[in-house]
């Protein structure tokens, strides 16, 4: 399990990386509605990550539920929790794409930038929640130590929450930085926009 979530990550991060440096090379002038479609296709591919990695999860667990018996009930409330958490991340991945695809380019300068902050903004609430999972899961594992009431239960939940919670601060952290990165072009877009005396204009550089 533990390589097949380590193989997971490096490949999300090489395509994301890989994406993020391709499409840095495709806007050299002042093309807003250009880099509005490419920050709603990165956070398209991020959902489609994060939509596969849930029903691969519900697939994987629930097949394993229903088939087998052998499982101590720890490992059931393991999986369990998986499935459970999983499909809320299906929801929220479903919802994303859907936003990402049906996403406005034709934004203004001020609304792209808005757009923009408000991504990278979310991204990070969301990894300081991600600690906070992983924190929890510890906690209950921890519980189950001194619970006398079903600790079994405590401990598979735990477990979900630090692999969830891992997968899940490992996606928000590297989606973070391609649009941060990607964020730069917006940046020299603005840089490319100057006040004279005519009003507003726009300076290229070669």
């Amino acid at each position: 399990m533990k390589l097949k979530i380590n193989l997971f990550f490096f490949l999300s991060f090489l395509f994301f990386a890989t994406y993020s440096q391709n499409s840095s090379d495709d806007i050299n002038l002042p093309d807003l509605a250009t880099y509005n479609k490419e920050r709603n296709n990165i956070t398209k591919t991020g959902m489609i990550i994060l939509s596969s990695w849930a029903i691969s999860n519900v697939a994987v667990n629930g097949g394993i539920l229903l088939g087998s018996d052998s499982f101590s009930k720890e490992n059931k409330y393991f999986m369990q929790m998986n499935i459970y958490w999983n499909t809320v991340n299906l929801v929220i991945g479903g919802l994303g794409l859907y936003s990402a695809i049906n996403g406005d380019q034709n934004l203004s300068l001020a609304n792209s930038i808005n757009e923009q902050s408000s991504i990278e903004k979310i991204l990070l609430l969301n990894t300081g929640l991600d600690v906070a999972y992983i924190a929890g899961g510890f906690w209950l594992m921890e519980k189950s130590k001194r619970s006398t009431e079903n600790p079994e239960r405590w401990k598979g939940y735990g477990k979900s929450l630090i692999l969830q919670g891992g997968f899940l601060l490992s996606f928000d952290l590297v989606l973070y930085f391609i649009h941060n990165s990607h964020g730069e072009q917006l940046n020299n877009i603005v840089e490319m926009i100057s006040l004279n005396e005519n009003g507003v204009g726009f300076k290229l550089k070669f």
